[in-house]
């Protein structure tokens, strides 16, 4: 009926505060679970961090780690380096001497060939005509030469008992003279002629490696062209030319005038002797435009390791220091008031030596005064050092485990237990 209050389902009175108290029960449930998980992760990760700070302070305060090696003495080379363009020691254009068709071509591109090998040949049939007429006009000559000689004979002897006038056998004998002088120079003709027919046949003037044929067998060449016929060049030895400042000038001197020095050429991406030579020339004058002088050595080049344009690292030695005291490089430190070291004293300190620095390398220092065999000094771990800091020399770093290990079986990292327990925890009340 209108106008009436629905009345309430005593059931509904009943289930409400049921579903009311489950709830709650759930609530308190995932706080309890919450606040375990916050109190698992604290306990693994924040009390490994604070282990880790107090095995760090607990570190600091023990010896220092380092490495250190003993100072010695030695024999120190002292180079002077250089950047040096190989030049051959000797480069020839083979060109032709005389105009003809080239017949033969006998050697290989690339061919090691000696001083007179036959290299080219060159049509000689008008060569040998030339030569064949100077010989047919000495000979035309000279019997001339011999008819005027016998009648001078005759003269002479008709002279002597005055059965003819004496002018006539002096004329005779300038006419024999006369003969004599066109025989001479029919000579030369033929030795003009001989020299113009070796032309012919073209040799190597060196011993050396042949380049790329410049011209092809057949074709018309001539005394004339510019780029012959090969280009031979000396590899064997072989030069290097390089510059160095005017500065070093006066010690290359003084050592060069002691004798030959040693020149070694590197390669460009590292530091390995291709080969050694010695210096054979400094040039006569500085070049103004860039201050430097040029030097000239020679190099064996047996394995032929070195070619012509080839750019090399070069190293000059001037000079070898006998018996001084040397360290390693890194041991070398910088401050304010200036190279210093750190000394491993015997009661395993370390302490600030300065040292007066001699001659340095990538390698090894030469100490002119500071330290003295076998003293040893730190060349790693200066981050803590200080004036007689306590060091432990060595190094005190456990071995890492490989990548890929396996753990033994059962063992579980730490706090893997808690995260396991958590997790059943968690599923539990899900289920409820």
């Amino acid at each position: 009926m209108h106008g009436e209050v629905p009345k309430k389902d005593k059931r509904d009175a009943i289930v409400t505060p049921a579903r009311s108290s489950s709830r709650t029960r759930r609530y308190l449930a995932y706080g309890a679970v919450l606040i375990a998980v916050i109190g698992a992760l604290y306990y693994v990760f924040g009390t490994s961090a604070q282990q880790q700070q107090r095995r760090g302070r607990f570190a600091a305060d023990g010896p220092v780690p380092v490495l250190a090696a003993a100072a010695k003495h030695a024999d120190v080379p002292v180079y002077l380096d250089a950047v040096g363009t190989t030049k051959a020691l000797n480069t020839v254009t083979v060109r032709p001497q005389v105009d003809g068709k080239l017949i033969a071509v006998t050697f290989k591109e690339g061919q090691d060939v000696k001083k007179g090998d036959v290299v080219a040949r060159i049509d000689a049939t008008t060569y040998q005509a030339a030569l064949d007429q100077a010989l047919a006009k000495r000979a035309q000559d000279q019997a001339v030469l011999n008819n005027a000689k016998n009648d001078l004979a005759r003269y002479e002897q008709l002279a002597a008992t005055n059965a003819i006038n004496k002018q006539q056998a002096d004329t005779q004998k300038s006419l024999v003279a006369q003969y004599t002088a066109q025989v001479q120079s029919d000579q030369a003709a033929v030795e003009s002629a001989q020299a113009t027919l070796a032309y012919t046949t073209v040799k190597a003037p060196i011993d050396g490696r042949t380049g790329i044929r410049q011209v092809d067998e057949g074709n018309i060449v001539r005394a004339s062209d510019s780029t012959g016929i090969v280009v031979i060049t000396q590899l064997k030895p072989i030069s290097v030319l390089f510059n160095l400042p005017q500065q070093y000038l006066s010690q290359v001197n003084d050592a060069f005038a002691k004798g030959p020095l040693k020149v070694d050429a590197q390669r460009s991406d590292n530091d390995a002797v291709i080969d050694s030579g010695t210096l054979t020339v400094v040039d006569n004058q500085v070049d103004a435009s860039t201050g430097t002088v040029r030097l000239k050595a020679d190099f064996p080049n047996a394995q032929l390791q070195l070619w012509p344009g080839q750019f090399v690292n070069v190293r000059l030695l001037i000079d070898t220091l006998k018996q001084v005291v040397v360290i390693p490089t890194g041991a070398v430190q910088r401050g304010p008031t200036g190279t210093f070291v750190y000394v491993v004293k015997e009661d395993g300190s370390a302490s600030i030596r300065p040292i007066a620095v001699q001659k340095q390398d990538e390698n090894q220092t030469v100490v002119k005064s500071g330290v003295t065999p076998p003293e040893r000094v730190v060349t790693t771990g200066f981050a803590r050092l200080n004036e007689g800091s306590k060091v432990s020399v060595g190094s005190d770093t456990p071995p890492a485990v490989a990548p890929g290990a396996q753990r033994p079986r059962g063992q579980r990292p730490a706090g893997a237990a808690g995260a396991a327990g958590l997790e059943r925890a968690l599923e539990r009340i899900c289920e409820e």
